[in-house]
């Protein structure tokens, strides 16, 4: 997975890019990345992420903003939260993206299994049956 950090009105320091390196190359494990992909040159998953600091003349409130994208074979996926410390933002956005990540995984699954009853359902049948109409 390849990793764009942006930052906004803030400094980029090597603690804070190996945090993001960290949380959001933990996102990983929830992509399914097919076997093709893996041997070529070019990155399948890309993550944009970025942190702003939202103004700056003022220390209360939501201070921070994390947004990260991650853009899937051609699907984009979009987390952002706002908090008033920017690890705690970050920590929150990685959760939402965790989140949708597992729920177009328990989607997909239950459309597949869906197909296969189906075609379990029309296994058992005769194929005469399936012309004639029940009364």
């Amino acid at each position: 997975m390849r990793i764009d950090i942006k930052a906004t009105n803030l400094e980029l320091t090597p603690s804070i890019s190996a945090y993001i390196n960290e949380k959001v190359g933990s996102l990983e494990k929830f992509i399914n990345v097919s076997e093709d992909f893996k041997s070529g040159e070019s990155a399948p998953v890309e993550a944009f992420v970025e942190i702003a600091r939202t103004t700056k003349h003022h220390k209360h409130g939501d201070v921070y903003r994390a947004e990260i994208n991650l853009k899937i074979k051609g699907e984009l996926l979009r987390a952002e939260h706002s908090d008033w410390d920017m690890r705690v933002a970050l920590d929150a956005a990685k959760d939402l993206m965790e989140r949708q990540l597992t729920e177009g995984k328990s989607k997909k699954q239950t459309v597949d299994k869906k197909g296969a009853r189906l075609m379990k359902r029309l296994m058992s049948i005769s194929p005469m049956a399936w012309f004639t109409k029940e009364k």
